[in-house]
């Protein structure tokens, strides 16, 4: 019987012999590789300790966020008054071009005017006697159309001063046809002088314009940046890779020790 026995138990000696060592080999080889790299485990705690220390705390992304979120609303706000004053200075632009065109045609008219007086003084002047009467008549003349120009709008101030005070080329003496046309003359000379500065303000309205369009344009896009990092931060990881890589890179002799937070950059 302890023959039958032995003789079905030995035979599967060897086999099992052989599994046994294999065991050992294995067991032999990861013990030799973890003493030969001994620098591995290392570095898989450096690279924990940097992905700890560089992710940020719930507490400072909350605060991140909150910030973010701060930024935009003010972003937006900014860009939304910003477009508010582009859309007035543009039509405060188109109010200036429309006074340049009322201008430059009441130029044209006065001018049409002093062209049309030219040709009338140039012919011969019905003679009229030369008496005090005549005179007190002529200087009312001038005065009352002077006047007229003035509630028109056609005279300045100034000019209606030196009317009154009769300087500066005004002659109540002349006659009311030759009155006429120095007055015409002075309101187109006037009205030019409006014309001019009518430019002047529709330039300058052009340029405020211009400016402000870039400003809201600006605001915008960077209100639109602001919405957009947003979302791709609350989307994105930290990424590390880099850093462990270096990290692993680093001699022992040298660890990297991380301090405090890694900088991210913004983009």
């Amino acid at each position: 019987m302890m023959q039958t026995v032995l003789s079905a138990v030995l035979p599967d000696v060897p086999r099992a012999a052989v599994i046994w060592l294999s065991l050992l080999a294995v067991v032999a080889v990861t013990v030799a590789v973890l003493l030969l790299r001994p620098g591995r485990l290392a570095s898989d705690a450096a690279a924990a300790r940097i992905r700890s220390a560089a992710m940020p705390s719930p507490l400072e992304s909350a605060e991140e966020e909150r910030e973010r979120a701060r930024y935009a609303q003010e972003v937006a706000v900014a860009a939304e008054r910003a477009t508010t004053t582009a859309q007035r200075r543009r039509e405060e632009w188109l109010a200036a071009q429309e006074a340049v065109e009322t201008a430059w045609q009441a130029y044209e008219a006065a001018e049409a005017d002093v062209r049309r007086l030219s040709a009338a003084a140039a012919m011969p002047l019905p003679r009229t006697a030369r008496t005090p009467a005549e005179y007190v008549d002529r200087e009312r003349f001038l005065h009352r159309a002077a006047l007229d120009a003035y509630w028109r709008r056609e005279l300045s101030v100034e000019q209606l001063s030196d009317v009154f005070a009769h300087r500066n080329g005004w002659d109540p003496r002349l006659h009311p046809v030759e009155q006429e046309l120095v007055l015409r003359r002075a309101v187109r000379d006037n009205l030019f002088a409006r014309h001019q500065a009518a430019r002047e303000r529709e330039q300058a309205a052009w340029r405020a314009a211009e400016v402000a369009a870039e400003a809201a344009r600006s605001l915008r896009e960077e209100a639109f940046a602001a919405t957009g990092r947003r979302v791709e931060d609350s989307q994105s990881v930290l990424p590390l890779d880099e850093v462990v890589a270096s990290a692993e890179g680093q001699t022992r002799e040298n660890p990297v020790v991380a301090r405090g937070r890694a900088a991210v950059p913004a983009y």
